[in-house]
């Protein structure tokens, strides 16, 4: 079976986790604060925290938004439910928009009618690795006084107008999950632009304490001084991303050799209306390949999806739209262009020093099967 994902390890990882071991390094924070520096020189945001998920720094930047009960978050609805969790935890209601079928991103058309003066954030997911359309989000939440948070799990090394995605927003959040360019498992780290903020996202991120300002001499005691959790990572699991870290740009390269041989391979699929390829606005040209997915138009995803497992070809579909989920509806709104893609896409295997001879074998089959039924 040609496996959809298959998580990339870096051979350096065993030896950067027995200098921990061998140093009794456990909490010394000598790789998180690799981890970190490294982070903040690739994304370019103001500070970056090591957390133990996408989910937790989500988490981190509703309780600095300081969500509370009624206040509303827009996002679209073609996202993980961390996205949405992380501010309902806090009383917050998700005020779903549909998006764009050309990037699958919340459509920015569509934002001012859903701002009310209730709403106190926008979360904007970047699916793919492509970027939302930034330039006019910042104006709309500049106009309307919103905080601006970016889900960036999908998107280490994925830009926009030259800009890291998550670093445009006043928080950015990025996921290390073992589905990502750069997998260590569980991890994840948030991304602080506003320097508002970084104080109290210290204090947030450890159990709500001083710590941080303890560990650097600035406290005289370690002491409980705000809401907060531990959100933080271990020493072994930084030594293991930082390992990771070090052949991004050879993870990106690649991915994007096996996404650009998809686009072109299907290129005829799309003329002839079965399809619909991934689509890369101009001032995104600089993305991470993370995603290859298609749009099977004619009810025919499911076939083609089961199809190609008999042919020992692993596919997947993506996102339950959370306004479709058993607990998202109850922030029901209508999205026609979120409903139809849902039920449409369906993703290709890609992952790190995947054989060319796997990619046109992939290409050449699924071609077979879409031509076999239309």
């Amino acid at each position: 079976m040609i496996p959809f994902n298959k998580p990339y390890i870096n051979s350096k990882v065993l030896c950067n986790i027995e200098k921990v071991c061998d140093n009794e390094c456990l909490d010394k924070d000598i790789f998180i604060k690799k981890c970190e520096a490294k982070l903040r020189k690739i994304t370019g945001s103001k500070r970056a925290l090591l957390t133990h998920s996408c989910t937790g720094a989500l988490e981190i930047s509703a309780i600095l938004t300081n969500i509370k009960d009624g206040d509303e978050v827009i996002m679209s609805s073609f996202t993980h439910p961390s996205t949405a969790n992380a501010f309902v935890l806090r009383g917050g209601v998700p005020v779903f928009v549909d998006i764009r079928e050309d990037t699958l991103n919340i459509d920015e058309t569509l934002i001012l009618n859903a701002w009310t003066p209730k709403t106190k954030a926008i979360v904007v997911t970047h699916y793919a690795g492509i970027g939302c359309e930034m330039d006019t989000i910042i104006k709309l939440a500049d106009k309307c006084g919103i905080i601006i948070v970016e889900d960036a799990a999908q998107c280490i090394d994925s830009y926009y107008r030259g800009d890291h995605l998550g670093s445009m927003g006043d928080f950015g959040t990025i996921s290390f999950h073992s589905t990502k360019n750069i997998p260590i498992g569980e991890g994840g780290v948030l991304l602080i632009n506003n320097s508002n903020y970084i104080d109290r996202a210290e204090i947030v991120h450890k159990f709500g304490t001083n710590r941080t300002k303890f560990m650097d001499n600035k406290a005289d005691k370690y002491e409980w001084v705000d809401i907060g959790s531990s959100y933080m990572t271990s020493e072994i699991i930084a030594a293991f991303l930082y390992s990771q870290l070090s052949n991004i740009d050879s993870i990106t390269i690649q991915r994007l050799n096996i996404w650009n041989k998809y686009l072109s391979g299907f290129e005829d699929l799309e003329k002839e209306g079965y399809i619909k390829r991934p689509t890369v606005p101009r001032e995104c040209w600089n993305h991470n390949a993370h995603i290859f997915y298609l749009l099977v138009w004619g009810g025919k995803r499911d076939f083609l999806l089961n199809e190609l497992a008999k042919r020992k070809i692993q596919s997947s579909t993506h996102f339950v739209p959370l306004h479709t989920s058993k607990y998202g509806k109850k922030f029901y709104k209508y999205l026609p262009v979120t409903n139809v893609v849902s039920n449409c896409i369906l993703r290709l295997p890609i992952w790190y020093n995947m054989p060319n001879n796997t990619v046109d074998y992939i290409i050449d089959n699924v071609k077979e099967v879409i031509y076999s039924v239309c």
